[in-house]
């Protein structure tokens, strides 16, 4: 079998960033949440679904998601895990971090050069010391910058997922999931190496034990002699029959001293029974954090080796959640574009039936209105006639009156108004029809 595919492996060579853990009670809350998520009614909801009950159930997804995501970022923080490290920045986000970590980096090397500057009176003349102030201010300005720097990208980053798709949270979410992987990886090599050095504490303090025992027997023997040679100084002591004599003081002299010999033998065999009792108790209390380590870091495999399996796993899921809803919303879409179609197609075939009866009606009123026309033209013409009938007669009196009161024949004047229709009366019997207009000459006042 491919090494690949071993999913419990910790190499303890590859290079571990640790970080220092700070409980909380966020993990609690996230488990709180996603404990209410359950719903008796999904059966039912399955069952009754339509194409828009998707939509909210999707919208619901993303809801939950998005929750999850500022919880888990949140979490974050309570254990100490760096943020950058544990979420999916865009290009945007990192370059606030980056950017503020070349600034940190370039202030401490301005910092350098400055403060290598060797301390004499000509370079302290050309500024040597305030050029040192001014980086010194800059690398505190800096270092401000860097700490703000991660919050900044939190903060934006944040603001970003506000609004983001399911697609976009999925892929933070799985982001996490690897990186936890790996998280999980480097504390199961932690793990491994305070068990490696447990081993060798255990053994240096079996070592000691055993040569606790062995000075304890030593010095055990050593007591034992010195309580003889005591003994013997005592019953001396006892047989002097002059107290006050210099052998008696000798013989006192010689038991105190025995005595302090026994009372620091005794000192030391107290002292190696404690260290051997000691390291005794240290070798049980490793062994038992050995036991408990082994079973930590066991479990971390096994949760490693699922979450590792089950995300690439589940980048294929998502994969297919996510072209499911784009699916359902193309789905949708055909479905509104058919529903125009066949709309349209009903506006243009009633607009093209419309159109077609309209014309015929039209047809039909323009042969209807015929009769109508001429007979209205008759009455216009009929109207025109009676007028100018009525007109002639008028211009006759006209005439007549002029004639009678100027001496003028008018009918000169008014002749030419009625060449036109010589069968029409002229209002003067006398004159004879058709004779020749008189020429004009410049004395004419109507020319």
């Amino acid at each position: 079998m491919s090494d690949d595919f071993d999913l419990l492996e910790t190499n303890s060579n590859e290079k571990t960033e640790k970080v220092d853990v700070n409980w909380g009670k966020a993990i609690d809350t996230m488990k709180s949440k996603l404990s209410q998520e359950d719903d008796p009614e999904v059966r039912q909801k399955i069952l009754n679904a339509t194409l828009d009950d998707v939509v909210h159930m999707a919208e619901k997804d993303r809801t939950t998601l998005l929750d999850a995501i500022k919880d888990l970022t949140d979490y974050q923080d309570e254990v100490g895990i760096i943020f950058e490290k544990f979420s999916a920045l865009n290009p945007t986000e990192q370059k606030v971090i980056d950017d503020a970590q070349k600034a940190l980096e370039r202030a401490k090397i301005e910092l350098e050069d400055a403060q290598a500057k060797p301390d004499t009176w000509w370079n302290n003349l050309w500024g040597r010391k305030s050029k040192i102030k001014k980086a010194e201010d800059a690398l505190k300005t800096a270092e401000k910058v860097r700490a703000g720097a991660d919050n900044k990208a939190k903060a934006m980053f944040q603001e970003r997922i506000e609004s983001a798709d399911v697609q976009t949270l999925l892929s933070e979410l799985s982001y996490k999931s690897q990186a936890a992987v790996t998280r999980l990886k480097n504390r199961e090599v932690e793990i491994k190496e305070v068990e490696e050095k447990l081993k060798d504490a255990i053994v240096e303090a079996s070592k000691n034990h055993t040569k606790a025992l062995e000075k304890k027997k030593e010095v055990e023997a050593k007591l034992e002699e010195q309580y003889a040679l005591l003994k013997q100084a005592r019953q001396e002591l006892e047989d002097i029959a002059d107290k006050q004599s210099a052998e008696y003081a000798e013989a006192i002299g010689k038991v105190t001293q025995l005595e302090q010999k026994v009372e620091e033998l005794e000192g030391l065999k107290n002292a190696y029974t404690t260290l051997a009792a000691s390291k005794d108790s240290f070798v049980h209390k490793h062994n038992l954090t050995i036991k408990v380590l082994t079973s930590l870091r066991s479990n971390l495999q096994t949760h490693r080796a699922k979450l590792k399996s089950d995300t690439e796993e589940r980048l294929k899921y998502y994969d297919g959640y996510v072209v499911a809803l784009k699916a359902r919303t193309d789905q949708e879409f055909a479905a509104i574009l058919e529903h125009l179609g066949v709309k349209t197609d009903e506006h243009i075939g009633e607009t093209l039936a419309s159109m077609h009866t309209a014309s015929a009606k039209a047809r039909q009123d323009m042969m209807d209105n015929i009769p109508v026309h001429e007979k209205v033209m008759q009455g216009v013409y009929s109207s025109y006639a009676e007028a100018l009938q009525e007109i002639r007669a008028k211009d006759g009196e006209i005439q007549k009156n002029f004639a009678e009161r100027y001496g003028i024949d008018m009918k000169e004047i008014f002749e030419d108004y009625y060449n036109a229709d010589a069968n029409q009366p002229s209002g003067d019997d006398g004159e004879p029809e058709g004779k020749p207009k008189p020429e004009a000459n410049d004395d004419d006042l109507l020319s």
